[in-house]
């Protein structure tokens, strides 16, 4: 026993126990690496291969499906929108074919009177101080108005 514990402790012997456990080590990655290779198979990339080529063939077409089904909506709304002006567009009409309608407009917006009554203007003189919120809107006004608004402006000043 004596020789055996001395065996166990020498250096040849403790090599060889390295030599043989690094031996197992290398056995056991080499394995391990065959273990990986043997998941890749052929068939295995084939597939992954036909699966990219369809990927990439059928990217184009989804673009361009779903880009369409926006556009699609799109026109959608805008189709509801017109409705939706027509249907008061007929909602105005049927109103202007009252006599009585397009008298209170002409009233309201021509300030016309009717025969017998007396209209009267009245100037407000803070009219000048205050700013003008109705011209300053440049865009719902014809050029012209816009034009002879220039044109008082540089005399003011």
């Amino acid at each position: 026993m004596a020789v055996k514990n001395r065996d166990r402790f020498s250096t040849a012997t403790r090599i060889r126990l390295l030599g043989e456990q690094t031996a197992a080590r290398v056995y056991r990655s080499q394995t391990r690496r065959q273990a990986r290779r043997s998941r890749l198979t052929g068939r295995a990339a084939f597939l992954a291969l036909v699966v990219c080529s369809l990927v990439v063939a059928l990217a184009y077409p989804m673009r361009q499906y779903v880009s369409q089904q926006g556009e699609i909506a799109d026109q959608e709304r805008k189709a509801a929108e017109a409705a939706k002006r027509v249907e008061e567009l007929r909602d105005e009409k049927a109103r202007l074919q009252d006599p009585a309608y397009v008298r209170r407009l002409a009233r309201e917006h021509l300030h016309y009177v009717m025969p017998g009554e007396t209209g009267f203007t009245v100037n407000d003189p803070d009219a000048e101080h205050r700013p003008r919120t109705d011209q300053d809107a440049a865009d719902d006004r014809p050029w012209y108005d816009n034009l002879w608004d220039g044109v008082d402006n540089a005399d003011r000043h």
